[in-house]
């Protein structure tokens, strides 16, 4: 079988880069003839590596795509699921300071995007580099800035990762603090570092441990709970009930690195195992197909998921 691309976005140069991927991707044969591209090899390969083929050239002349992106849009195509993805990709939610658009990159995100615009409480479970914290500090930041709350509050649980670092010096904010980096890290992408300091500094975005939210009444704000797989139920079940008027909430941890002792349930399993079917709450599940940190990253979660099936 054999089709032809004549109408592309990009020069023939940039585009023999996608050619090159896609030709040993689906195992076909794409030569440039002078006037365009021609595909030929099995009748089942073809048609997806054109659509890939396409896709990628159309989202590369809009902006930077790169090796996850590229691997991600060709096995949606492979599986049939390039259309669904492609009539929400431009979807951008928000732009930070330094001109970088921030938007869903795979299915997965966009569900977990999409409820978090329209639920109260989303609880989001993923390996590492699924944009789970990032989006969610993002959609944060999105409502503060729409004036749909008056604060951000983010939390996490003050657990080490499998090491005991012992006493740390300093007050409670620097024996915080290492604890939130990575929350301050995307807060400071964001938002820009001043623009970040001086709303902490007013108190309209307050990042602490989650041992400081029992007793509180968290009212007209976004709250995040991140690294919640280390929480225990009781945990959960504190946090969970502190929830006030006009609170939107968003609670995400990676099964695969609980730091808890053994034999103590993590409390973001029990609560999506109580809270599952609950009106107001939504539950969203992504996985290695949305990683987007480093494609390095989905093939080493990949091996840890198949030792542990060995």
């Amino acid at each position: 079988m054999e089709e032809r691309i004549e109408q592309l976005c990009n020069p023939a140069q940039a585009a023999g880069v996608y050619a090159t991927k896609v030709a040993a991707f689906f195992g076909v044969s794409v030569e440039h003839d002078g006037k365009g591209y021609v595909i030929s090899g099995d009748t089942g390969n073809v048609l997806p590596a054109k659509d890939a083929f396409i896709a990628l050239d159309k989202l590369s002349s809009g902006s930077n795509i790169d090796e996850t992106d590229i691997l991600y849009i060709m096995n949606l195509s492979k599986d049939g699921r390039l259309e669904e993805f492609l009539k929400t990709s431009d979807e951008v939610f928000y732009m930070t300071p330094s001109g970088r658009a921030v938007k869903p990159r795979t299915l997965g995100q966009r569900l977990y995007v999409d409820s978090l615009k329209k639920s109260e409480l989303v609880i989001c479970s993923g390996p590492a580099g699924t944009g789970k914290t990032f989006l969610g500090v993002a959609m944060a930041v999105k409502a503060l800035k729409s004036r749909d709350v008056s604060r951000i509050i983010l939390t996490r649980p003050a657990i080490e990762a499998g090491e005991r670092l012992g006493f740390l010096p300093g007050d409670i904010e620097e024996k915080v603090n290492p604890y939130m980096r990575p929350i301050y890290d995307a807060l400071s992408a964001l938002l820009g570092q001043e623009m970040f300091e001086r709303y902490y500094d007013k108190g309209v975005i307050e990042v602490s441990p989650l041992a400081f939210m029992r007793g509180r009444n968290l009212d007209d704000c976004f709250v995040l709970l991140d690294e919640a797989q280390n929480t225990t139920p009781e945990q959960m079940k504190m946090f969970l009930t502190r929830l006030g008027v006009n609170c939107r909430a968003c609670v995400c941890g990676d099964f695969t690195q609980i730091d808890l002792p053994k034999g103590i349930e993590s409390g973001l399993k029990d609560a999506i195992t109580v809270l599952n079917g609950v009106d107001g709450i939504r539950i969203v599940s992504l996985n290695d197909t949305d990683i987007v940190r480093n494609s390095l990253v989905a093939r080493i979660v990949k091996a840890y998921e198949d030792a542990k099936q060995r």
